[in-house]
This record gives structure tokens, C-alpha cells and sequence, in this order.
């Protein structure tokens, strides 16, 4: 059995995960949205009061899920559908979470963890064990199909309607009776004997053979003919009434009068084992088949009930969200896009952008210092790494490529952990970015190079963006390296597919925090910045 919600016909794994995915964290703020999908808002009619505690599963599912692209339009509208019943139908996926953890807390308890150590499975507390877990599973299966007959035709997407006919299908109403049938014949054994007292009823167990008889009225060819459980009323062994049913029980009475701790008794337990056993082996395909379908359905329902707590932190701020769509390689448009990361982090709605970049391999965005470049930069990275794990997109509209290869190339402060120069950790994250392209890349580039001279820095940057570009990658930059921003404006008419941006600053120097289609700025107008600063210092 399959959970198959994240993919239409493979569970989650590891492979295809982004190059250098901790750099893509790092610079796109990531761990923020992981640490808010860990999290519930809670609510008091319409009013936000607390957030609840973080679940460390839910970060780690996201973290998992979200750092492995999908490849294509057709794995994303599947995952789509399933997150926008998860939206509207918000209970069934909490309890589908709820229920999985349980499942898989009690098992713990039973020793899931240790169930693969080495030891042997022939003594009477592993068979205890199997039979517990037996009983998990099939109490566990019963409870998910009644959870989704409760919501029914509510669930329209093809992942949830296509578990649910595996799940009739692979643990069907005629299995289900025969392991229920099964579990309670063999009630005495997992119960520990006369251990399973309650009140003033034990249960007691009722073992058939059948043998033939060989030369010599010898019995041979045992077979078993029956097992079952006797629910009796307890009475002290050593009684003249207890002896009494022993010896007036024609199925029961040679074990039930054998005494504790003889050899006959060994042998007769040695019996009971053996029989429950044999019948519980006879299980084991459907242990197998359902024995790592709970640990798929807890990380899958996770990244969902994860996608469902960032929707609540989006509503929270005021800020809107869409379904985003798969476009060809060189469509990369929004409206009204967000960087959703400063809006949970400063707890307010960000100002968003629209831009159309159809036909454009590459973008340079200049501008005022403190415009929003950056900002603008991460907006675009956040909603294509969302876009390609299925997630929601904080804008009116949003529709772009599908770029598995997806690297950021952000600048970094220079700290003790560098062993060399900024300029050279930079070429060297660069090359090794250069190394690990592929046919579908997207590369974003933060201030790159910058850590150098303006000339050196702009030479470096042009002939690395103009090798990126010619090779097919599509590359996303900001910079204030102006003269290579202006050499590439120079040559806009030999390069059709490059779009120029500037942060939008007023006359008064104030920022509207918006990206305008504009040629180049010949200056970053620090001195609005010198001016903000030394002013108020005077005016102070």
C-alpha cells in the first residue's frame, strides 16, 4: 500500500534535491518559512491571539518536501489539487496528520525502532509484539476509511480519491472481518494466558488438532483444526468447581489440567506458541504490504498540514495567495508578487510587484540604495521554489518556467569562517554553480562581485553573465556594478531577451519600495542614505 500524495506513482525520497540547497535557505530566508509552517495560528473568532508551539516534524517535512523540485506541469497540478482540498477542507487533513502520528507513536511504543535490530522473532514476547502490531494495523486501516467516508465526495483531488480506492481495494471489507475474525481466535496469547483477567472473566484458550494414525496407533500428521478464544468466568484453579470444568471440558481439558511448571506444561505452551505462530506468519504479506504506508502518510499529510499553517500566517499579515502555473522555459510573469518571508518576520504586508518577462533570459536590476531590489530578488526566488514543490505563491498571479536547476548567489559578509578573500568565496560558489548547471537553470544573482573594485567587479560579472546567458541559463540579477549594467544596456539591441528594472525612487528621494521598467541608474543615490542619517543626527 501507497500513500502517493506527493507524486502520482512514487512515495517522497531524497533524490533530485537542489544543488547546494543550504545556500538557497540561506539566502531566500527559508528556515522562516519552514519555522512558520511548524506553527499554528490560533484564533479567537477573527482575532489572532497566540501561535502555537512548533512541531519539529512539521519543519522537517517541509524542509524535506520543499528542497526536492518537481520536473514537470503535470507532478505540479497533482500535488496542486490535493494542497487546495487540504485548503478547503482543512479538518480532514489535521486529523489525517493527527491519525498518522498517533499510529506511529503506538507503534513506537511497541518497538517499531528496534524492529529491524538483530534477535530472534521465536519467543513468546515478539509473537505478544506481532500480534499488538497486528491489531495496530488493522484498528489503524479501519479508522482511515472511515475518515474517508466521513468527507466523501468533499475530496476531489485524484491523490486523495486514488488512496482511498487502494485503500478499499488492498484492505478490503473481506480481509478486514478475516483479520478481525483471526485476532480474536488468538486473544488468549496476546493477552499473556490468564494474565488478560478482567473483572471477573478470563480468557481462555481453545486449541483443535487433527492427526492421522500411523503403524503402531501412533498419531502422525498433525495439522491445526482450530483456535480459538473462550471468554470465561475466573475461577480459582485449585478449586473443586475449577477441576470440575476441566475435566467436564471435552476440547479443553487435557491442557487446561495440566499443572504450572511440569514438563507437560512446558509442552502444551510449547504448543500454544507454535499454533499462534503459524497463524500470525500467515499475516505477514499484510504487514508487509502496510509496513511503511504510515511513515509515508505522516510526511506527506505534514508538508500539507505544513502548507495549510503557512496559508494561515499569509492571512494573518493580509497578504494574498495564488495558484501558480507552469508556463514554457521563457515565460516568467506576476502580479502583485510578495516576499512573504518579511512579511512573517516583520509582521506586516510587504509591498509587491508585477513585472512580465516573457522572452527574457535575463534581468538587471538597478536602483536607489534601499529600494527593494533585494527584496524583490528574494520575492521572485521564494514564489519559483514554492511553484516547483506544489506549495501556494504570495501574489494576485504567478506563472513562470520549471527550473529544477535552481541556484542563488547571493554576497556574504566576510566572517572568521572564510579562509580566503570574499572576492575569491564568491568565484569559487560561482564555479561550482557552473559545474552543476543543467538544461533547465535559473540562476539569481545578489550583488555579486561587488566585493572588488567597480571595475574589476563589473568585467568579472559581465563576462560570467554573459556566458550563463548564451548558454541558456536564465539569470536574474541585481547589482551596482553600473558599468556592467550600462554595457549591457549598450547592447540591448543585439539582445533582445534582456529587461532592465530599477528600484522607483521619488524626487523627494522617498522609496516606493516598486521595480519599474527603466534604463540603468548612473548612481545609487547614496546621499539620500548620507543626507537621512547626518540629518537626523543634526536635527537630533
Amino acid at each position: 500500500m501507497n500513500a502517493y500524495l506527493l507524486y502520482r506513482e512514487k512515495e517522497q525520497s531524497a533524490e533530485g534535491r537542489y544543488f547546494e540547497e543550504k545556500n538557497i535557505i540561506r539566502d531566500l530566508g527559508l528556515e522562516t518559512v519552514f519555522w512558520a509552517a511548524s506553527r499554528d495560528v490560533i484564533r479567537e473568532g477573527e482575532k489572532v491571539i497566540a501561535l502555537g508551539e512548533p512541531d519539529p516534524f512539521l519543519e522537517s517535512a517541509m524542509r524535506k518536501v520543499m528542497m526536492v523540485p518537481l520536473m514537470n506541469a503535470g507532478e505540479i497540478s497533482y500535488r496542486q489539487e490535493i494542497l487546495w482540498d487540504c485548503f478547503a477542507e482543512e479538518a480532514f487533513i489535521e486529523e489525517l496528520y493527527r491519525f498518522s502520528t498517533e499510529v506511529l507513536t503506538c507503534w513506537d511504543s511497541l518497538g517499531r525502532k528496534a524492529g529491524d535490530k538483530a534477535g530472534s522473532r521465536n519467543t513468546p514476547g515478539a509473537l505478544i509484539t506481532d500480534i499488538h502490531v497486528l491489531q495496530l494495523f488493522v484498528t489503524s486501516l479501519t479508522r482511515l476509511k472511515k475518515l474517508f467516508a466521513e468527507y466523501g465526495n468533499r475530496l476531489r483531488a485524484e491523490g486523495f480519491r486514488a488512496m482511498h480506492a487502494r485503500l478499499c481495494e488492498e484492505f478490503s471489507e473481506e480481509l478486514s472481518c478475516s483479520l478481525e475474525r483471526i485476532l480474536r481466535e488468538i486473544a488468549f496469547y496476546a493477552r499473556d494466558h490468564e494474565e488478560g483477567i478482567t473483572g471477573k472473566m478470563v480468557n481462555k484458550p481453545r486449541i483443535v488438532l487433527g492427526c492421522s494414525l500411523a503403524d503402531g496407533l501412533k498419531m502422525a500428521d498433525f495439522r491445526l483444526e482450530e483456535v480459538d478464544t473462550e471468554i470465561k468466568k475466573y475461577r480459582n484453579p485449585a478449586s473443586m468447581l475449577s477441576r470440575a470444568q476441566n475435566y467436564l471440558s471435552g476440547k479443553t481439558k487435557i491442557l487446561a489440567s495440566i499443572p504450572r511448571g511440569t514438563a507437560q506444561a512446558a509442552q502444551a505452551e510449547q504448543l500454544e506458541f507454535a499454533a499462534v505462530r503459524y497463524i500470525v506468519s500467515c499475516c505477514e504479506p499484510f504487514l508487509n504490504a502496510f509496513n511503511g504506508f504510515f511513515v509515508q502518510l505522516r510526511l506527506q499529510a505534514a508538508f500539507y498540514r505544513g502548507a495549510v499553517n503557512l496559508k494561515h500566517h499569509m492571512e494573518r499579515m493580509d497578504i494574498g495567495f495564488c495558484r501558480p502555473g507552469a508556463g514554457e522555459q521563457d515565460v516568467l510573469r506576476f502580479r502583485e508578487l510578495k516576499e512573504f518571508v518579511m512579511g512573517i518576520e516583520q509582521r506586516r504586508n510587504p509591498v509587491g510587484n508585477s513585472c512580465c518577462l516573457d522572452g527574457k533570459n535575463l534581468l538587471i536590476v538597478t536602483g536607489a540604495n534601499q529600494g527593494g531590489k533585494s527584496t524583490f530578488l528574494r520575492s521572485v526566488g521564494l514564489a519559483q521554489i514554492c511553484f516547483q514543490c506544489g506549495l501556494q505563491v504570495a501574489a494576485e498571479s504567478f506563472e513562470s518556467g520549471i527550473f529544477p536547476a535552481f541556484f542563488t548567489h547571493f554576497t556574504r559578509r566576510e566572517d572568521s569562517a572564510m579562509n580566503s578573500g570574499r572576492l575569491d568565496e564568491e568565484l569559487g560558489r560561482m564555479s561550482r554553480i557552473v559545474d552543476n548547471l543543467g538544461g533547465q537553470s535559473m540562476v539569481l544573482l545578489n550583488e555579486s562581485f561587488a566585493s572588488t573594485t567597480e571595475k574589476e567587479g563589473s568585467v568579472i560579472a559581465y563576462d560570467i553573465v554573459k556566458a550563463l546567458k548564451e548558454a541558456g541559463v536564465k539569470v536574474l540579477t541585481v547589482t551596482h556594478l553600473l558599468s556592467f549594467a550600462q554595457r549591457m544596456y549598450d547592447e540591448r539591441e543585439e539582445d533582445s531577451d534582456v529587461e532592465f528594472l530599477s528600484a522607483q525612487r521619488m524626487e523627494d528621494g522617498r522609496r516606493t519600495f516598486r521595480m519599474t521598467l527603466h534604463a540603468p541608474e548612473l548612481t545609487s543615490f547614496g546621499l539620500d542614505l548620507y543626507e537621512e542619517i547626518i540629518g537626523t543626527q543634526f536635527s537630533g
